[in-house]
């Protein structure tokens, strides 16, 4: 499994001034350490750092199933995340809302599930059985904020 932070060009765009997915700039604030997850690094942004808490839609088109809301980036040039180990984000959760996707970017119903974080590979490994799935989306199972993209190891 690969896990994927945020477009970049999306995250460089409204680090300098460009508009989130409702056409706004991002609102400025600082972190207070505790469930911040920044989508670029996907680590905590650190407690006291500059933080943008903006709007994003991580879907190439709007459709009815392009779910958008809110999300944190770390204020300044973070690395994004690359890497096929769980990110520093699942530490701060008991538990997260995994969501398979078909290739046209549809909910594959059926797949969402409250997944204990012991347990999030061995589900999303269940899910990549399966042929109809492209990706499975990771989001907030309290807040619903989308967290990460996992995709099949390739």
């Amino acid at each position: 499994m690969r896990y994927t932070s945020y477009d970049q060009a999306f995250v460089d765009a409204v680090r300098v001034g460009g508009p989130d997915a409702n056409g706004l700039p991002a609102e400025r604030a600082v972190s207070d350490g505790k469930g911040k997850p920044c989508r670029c690094c996907l680590d905590q942004v650190p407690n006291g750092a500059d933080m943008l808490v903006l709007s994003a839609r991580p879907f190439p088109k709007l459709q009815p199933y392009a779910e958008q809301g809110p999300i944190f980036l770390c204020a300044t040039d973070c690395a994004p995340f690359a890497g096929i180990t769980m990110p520093p984000i699942f530490t701060a959760s008991a538990s997260y809302l995994l969501k398979a996707y078909s290739p046209d970017n549809r909910i594959i119903y059926g797949t969402g599930k409250i997944t204990p974080t012991g347990q999030v590979e061995e589900y999303a490994s269940t899910l990549f059985a399966r042929s109809d799935v492209a990706y499975i989306d990771v989001r907030s199972a309290s807040n619903n904020c989308f967290l990460t993209r996992i995709y099949r190891d390739e």
